[in-house]
């Protein structure tokens, strides 16, 4: 998904490169997005599905909650695995198709005691969840004061519904927590991928193309990460 300003359209193009290479399966990429222009024509396009106005000043990804709507669902009849735009792909996906349960997503490495999902990388089935989006909408305003942000809705309603599983903790990994050295190392230690890592989410800073730069800041250094760039190709 793709609205605003954040992503141009060469993080989709990227996104679908990287797909096209560690997935063996035939495979078809929508971008849900309020602005398709620049992307690869290989790539399908849907619009953004609406939400009701919320009541929060600072956008927390509720808008990715329209992947379960009925026109999206309609658009997407199989197995989806969603991947938020700012990962990088780094080995085969073929067996994040294969994982067991309902509804596979990322345990939150912040607070690995506590039921906290991390809504970059999931897998399901739209018809699974035909209600899902239609319960946000009629009590959006109640979720919004219960929920910091749509991974923790996502969490607990799929919690509830018996549905919520966890991916292999080594599967999806946090650039920031899983790469990037503690401080102050990062600011003379390169960055290293962890071998068994599938996707790296890029949650904060940095993002990918400024971890293939690198940075010397006085609250924010790390040092170029060559594994990214060579990864997070367009081809």
């Amino acid at each position: 998904m793709k609205w605003g300003g954040k992503y141009g359209a060469d993080y989709v193009n990227r996104l679908y490169a990287m797909v096209a290479r560690h997935l063996r399966r035939p495979f078809h990429m929508l971008c849900l997005t309020d602005d398709a222009r620049g992307v690869r024509p290989e790539v399908g396009i849907g619009p953004l599905p609406a939400l009701p106005a919320l009541n929060q000043p600072k956008e927390r990804g509720w808008n990715k909650l329209g992947a379960f709507s009925p026109e999206v669902a309609e658009l997407m009849t199989e197995t989806v695995l969603f991947l938020d735009l700012d990962v990088v792909i780094t080995g085969p996906l073929d067996p994040l198709f294969e994982h067991a349960g309902a509804f596979p997503m990322i345990r939150d490495w912040y607070h690995p005691a506590s039921v906290i999902g991390n809504s970059s990388v999931f897998r399901f089935r739209p018809a699974d969840h035909p209600t899902l989006f239609a319960d946000f909408c009629a009590g959006a305003d109640s979720f919004v004061r219960e929920h910091r942000n749509e991974q923790e809705f996502l969490t607990r309603y799929m919690q509830l519904k018996g549905a919520l599983a966890w991916w292999p903790a080594d599967w999806c990994q946090s650039y920031r927590v899983g790469c990037l050295p503690l401080w102050p190392m990062r600011a003379w230690a390169t960055p290293k991928l962890p071998e068994t890592a599938r996707v790296v989410v890029f949650h904060g800073d940095p993002k990918p193309h400024e971890a293939i730069e690198g940075r010397s800041g006085v609250f924010k250094t790390w040092r170029p990460a060559p594994w990214v760039a060579e990864h997070w190709a367009a081809v």
